[in-house]
C-alpha cells in the first residue's frame, strides 16, 4: 500500500533543519503484515530526543530511515498467528520489542531484549525484515516503529493495547516519555515513602518523571538551565525548582536523583545532588564520546549507588496499563506534557525546536 512518511535522508546536516531539510516527507510503499505483525494506522506521534539523536549523529543508524518511535494508532490488519489483538483496537508503540525469552527479557526490564536490540540496530523489524520501500529500495525502520507516517507495520512485540478512553496523543506519550521517565522513578529509583526526588533535565522524559513522582506522593525538586521549563515543572507539581548552579550553591541533596538531560554535566550535577545512601538514576542518552568525572571515594564513603536505566527499566506490557490507569484516575495528567501539536510537514522545524530546548513534547497529529 502507499503511505506518506518522514524519511531521514542524511545524518549530521547543519542546523537549522528547517533550512537544511535532512528529513523529507513523501510517498513510500508499505508491505502487508506478515505472520506475527500488525498494520497500524498512526493517529499521533511524539518528537523525542532519541529521534533528534539520529538526525544530529549522536546515534548513528542506517539511512534512509523512516523516523519516529513514540506513537499510537488503530490496528487495521492482523497478521497470522496473532489472536490477542483485534482490528480497530488502539495500540501504543514501544521502541524496544521484547521477545520474552532471551536473557535480557528475564531481568524484568533491567536489561534490554537481545532480539529487539539487534533488530533496532539493523533498522529492521524483529525477524530481520524490511516492510518499507521507496523506488524499489528498502527504507530502514526506526526502533521497530517508524511512527512518523500515516501507517506502520510492526511486530506484535512492539505494541501494547490500551482502552479507547485513552486519547491517541496521551497514548503515544505513554510509549516513550512516560515509560522512560516514570520507569526511572518507579522501576530504577524505587523511592521509599517520604523520599524527596530531584529530577535533573526537564524535557519530555524529565517532566514525565516529575509527574510520576508527584503521582506517588513524593516531594519533587526540578533542575534545568531553562527558566521556562522550571516554571512548567512547578505547574506540574514540583515543589521547588533550581538552575543547576543554584542547586550546587545551596547544597541541596535528595535520596533519589533522576538525570534525564542526556549530557555529562547534568550527570555530574545529579551525582553531586545525591544524598548519602541515595541512588542516582541516569536515563538520558548523551553522545557516545561524552565523559564525566565521578569521585569513587564519594560513592564508597557515602554508600551511594549509580543506576543506568534504559527505557525506564520498563516491561511495557506491565507498565503501560499502570500509567494508563494513573491517567484515568487523574493522578498522571500526561496531556500536560504536550507543548504543541504539529503536522508531519513541520517535522524539520520541530527538530529545531527540540534541539533548542524550546519544547517539552511536540506531537504530530494525523488526520483520520
Amino acid at each position: 500500500m502507499k503511505i506518506t512518511g518522514a524519511v531521514l535522508e542524511e545524518i549530521g546536516r547543519e542546523r537549522p533543519y528547517a533550512a537544511s531539510k535532512p528529513i523529507t516527507v513523501g510517498e513510500l510503499e508499505l508491505d502487508a503484515p506478515q505472520a506475527g505483525e500488525l498494520l497500524v494506522r498512526i493517529e499521533a506521534a511524539g518528537l523525542c530526543h532519541s529521534d533528534l539523536s539520529v538526525v544530529d549523529g549522536n546515534r548513528v543508524r542506517p539511512v534512509p530511515m523512516l523516523l519516529g518511535h513514540e506513537a499510537a494508532g488503530r490496528v487495521e490488519q492482523v497478521g497470522e498467528g496473532i489472536d490477542d489483538i483485534e482490528v480497530g483496537q488502539r495500540v501504543v508503540m514501544t521502541f524496544l520489542p521484547r521477545c520474552g525469552e532471551c536473557a535480557g527479557c528475564r531481568t524484568e526490564g533491567r536489561l534490554p531484549c537481545e532480539v529487539g536490540t539487534r533488530a533496532n540496530n539493523a533498522g529492521e523489524l524483529v525477524g530481520g525484515a524490511h516492510r518499507l520501500h521507496r523506488g524499489g529500495d528498502d527504507v530502514h525502520h526506526h526502533l521497530g516503529v517508524s511512527g512518523f507516517a500515516t501507517h506502520a507495520v510492526v511486530n506484535r512485540h512492539s505494541v501494547v493495547p490500551v482502552d479507547d478512553d485513552v486519547p491517541a496523543e496521551v497514548a503515544a506519550v505513554l510509549g516513550c516519555a512516560v515509560l522512560t521517565g516514570g520507569g526511572a522513578v518507579i522501576n530504577a529509583g524505587r523511592p521509599q515513602e517520604g523520599d524527596t526526588i530531584i529530577v535533573v533535565g526537564l524535557g519530555g522524559v524529565g517532566m514525565a518523571a516529575v509527574l510520576a513522582a508527584v503521582s506517588l506522593g513524593h516531594t519533587v525538586i526540578g533542575v534545568d538551565g531553562v527558566q521556562e521549563k522550571l516554571d512548567r515543572a512547578l505547574e506540574l507539581g514540583a515543589s521547588t525548582v533550581y538552575l543547576p548552579q543554584e542547586l550546587a550553591e545551596q547544597g541541596v541533596r535528595a535520596p533519589v536523583v533522576i538525570e534525564a538531560a542526556g549530557n555529562a554535566r547534568a550527570f555530574e550535577t545529579a551525582i553531586a545532588a545525591t544524598a548519602p545512601g541515595g541512588t542516582t538514576v541516569t536515563v538520558g542518552l548523551p553522545a557516545p564520546t561524552a565523559s564525566a568525572s565521578v569521585s569513587p571515594l564519594g560513592l564508597v564513603a557515602e554508600a551511594r549507588t549509580i543506576v543506568g536505566s534504559y527505557l525506564g527499566s520498563a516491561v511495557p506490557e506491565r507498565d503501560i496499563p499502570r500509567y494508563a490507569q494513573l491517567w484515568r484516575e487523574g493522578r498522571l495528567p500526561v496531556e500536560k506534557l504536550i507543548s504543541s501539536r504539529i503536522s508531519l510537514e513541520e517535522i524539520n522545524s520541530g527538530m529545531d525546536a527540540l534541539a533548542e530546548g524550546a519544547a517539552i513534547r511536540q506531537v504530530i497529529m494525523f488526520d483520520k
